[in-house]
């Protein structure tokens, strides 16, 4: 519990760092670019279009609404992808902050969310646009996306914490975690609907073994098709999120000081 209390006085005390921060980031992304902000948009459509081309006319995907389909999975894939690449060097390429200056270390792996939410805001944004034009209902269930996008943020926050700590000691981590990441990948029905492509006991255990794959699905329920999030499963990935959060900010709190000593 005193990890936790410190955690989360932490947070309150470096708020407004980790906003300054993101901030700084994200105007950093388009100083030199002649589109600006407009990346931000184009860089998700450009994803859909590909995916849409190539799962939807080449091999002929039929699952309903394909369009949003394929937008929420890379949505939900890119959001996890980044927190996790992006946390296993983040003490390394911020080694001048930590070596001067004392600042709880999983504050920056905030700063750097922040600007990932951003990202997938905007996403979202298009992903309701789409619905409208291509005229897909919109439910009161849509609103159940708030709690699954809070559980699907507390479980990548504690992945990318847990390996944001073993990052500064492994040099290989960013490999190893690059294969895993590819192998979850395709496991994760981006571009196909899971309870359709797998039947019976495979697509079970894949719904309920792969945390990325339940909650892209839980997503599209409550976005799409309107229906009711499986609360169970939500309250079971919420509990696997905070443990392993847990897990990253002890393992930081217990070590951070050495961090400067090894980068």
């Amino acid at each position: 519990m005193k990890n936790i209390k410190l955690f989360i006085k932490n947070i309150k005390e470096y708020s407004n760092y980790a906003i300054r921060s993101a901030k700084a980031e994200l105007k950093s992304e388009i100083t030199d670019s002649y589109l600006n902000w407009l990346w931000w948009i184009i860089e998700p459509l450009c994803f859909m279009l590909i995916y849409v081309l190539v799962f939807g006319y080449i091999f002929k995907a039929s699952e309903e609404h394909f369009i949003p389909f394929v937008l929420i999975g890379i949505t939900v894939w890119e959001f996890f992808n980044r927190m996790v690449t992006g946390s296993i060097k983040l003490v390394i390429q911020n080694r001048e902050v930590v070596s001067r200056v004392y600042l709880p270390k999983y504050v920056l792996l905030i700063a750097k969310s922040y600007t990932y939410l951003f990202k997938l805001f905007i996403s979202f944004g298009i992903l309701f646009v789409i619905m409208f034009l291509l005229k897909v209902p919109f439910t009161i269930n849509i609103l159940y996306m708030v709690p699954v996008l809070t559980i699907f943020y507390i479980f990548s926050f504690g992945v990318a914490s847990i390996l944001m700590h073993f990052g500064v000691y492994v040099q290989d981590l960013g490999k190893l975690t690059n294969i895993v990441l590819k192998f979850v990948f395709y496991l994760s029905g981006i571009f196909y609907n899971i309870n359709v492509r797998l039947k019976g006991k495979a697509a079970f255990l894949l719904l309920r073994v792969n945390p990325v794959a339940f909650l892209m699905n839980e997503f599209r329920k409550v976005i799409i098709y309107g229906k009711l999030p499986s609360f169970q499963g939500l309250a079971f990935w919420l509990g696997i999120g905070l443990v392993l959060t847990y897990i990253g900010i002890s393992l930081i709190h217990k070590n951070e000081n050495s961090y400067a000593k090894v980068i």
